[in-house]
């Protein structure tokens, strides 16, 4: 997302304000008036709902395990851990992806029949706030790797940036286009005082629609086959020794 389209909280809360008949002032982050307090409670509650509402590629963050001699088989998940992106969980050194993610089913399957020194591939579930690992313990070696969405959902206003979850000044900047979190601070805000949304929910799912459909790019879709290029895919040829 281009840093043209973000904002500070404060210009957010202020494009609300004066959208909804309330005089916009300096610093509405400090603002007692009870309208901007209101405003800053649905501010940060517009923001952790974005975040589990789409992939944002500007949260899209990756996180690396390496399995050691003694490891239990559970590691703790990023701090900053949202929810994990899927089909892209791999051991990058035998160049496999993991099983999974296994059910409370197949994980007491597993484990009830005990296929620790059979098992070829390693796999995984998430549980208790974990990444677990099956065979348990696991191999030393494995080289896990995995994408995740990150709830840092707000930066910092000034260098070196920071990421956090909620807003508590009005200069950091969430990392939302600002007219996407505009739109629907304005719709929370209008249906948490009582005033008809339905003007205000058309708008917020027009700019939702622009934004998720245009901020990555996407692959050409063939209902047939071709001999089009790509010629060769990862389904018909070995990841090393074609040409030779």
């Amino acid at each position: 997302m281009a840093i043209t389209t973000l904002d500070t909280a404060n210009k957010i809360l202020n494009r609300v304000a004066a959208e909804v008949g309330i005089t916009p002032v300096i610093d509405p982050y400090a603002s007692a008036d009870p309208s901007f307090i209101k405003m800053r409670y649905l501010l940060n509650i517009a923001g952790e709902e974005l975040v589990e509402a789409h992939p944002w590629e500007q949260l899209l963050k990756e996180h690396q395990i390496l399995t050691q001699s003694g490891d239990s088989g559970a590691y703790a998940l990023p701090d900053d851990f949202a929810y994990m992106m899927n089909q892209t969980v791999w051991e990058r050194s035998q160049r496999v992806p993991l099983g999974g993610p296994l059910t409370s089913e197949d994980w007491a399957y597993l484990k009830g029949r005990d296929f620790s020194n059979s098992s070829i591939y390693a796999s995984f579930r998430i549980a208790e706030g974990r990444f677990n690992v099956y065979p348990d313990p696991p191999p030393v070696g494995l080289d896990i790797n995995f994408e995740y969405v990150s709830n840092g959902w707000v930066r910092s206003g000034t260098e070196p940036f920071e990421h956090t979850n909620e807003i508590t000044a009005g200069d950091q900047v969430p990392l939302f286009h600002r007219t996407l979190i505009s739109r629907y601070l304005k719709l929370k805000y209008l249906d948490a005082t009582g005033f008809d949304t339905t003007k205000a929910q058309d708008d917020f799912n027009q700019i939702f629609a622009f934004i998720t459909g245009t901020e990555k790019g996407a692959p050409v879709l063939n209902a047939g086959s071709s001999n089009a290029y790509p010629y060769l895919n990862i389904r018909n040829v070995p990841d090393t020794g074609f040409g030779q």
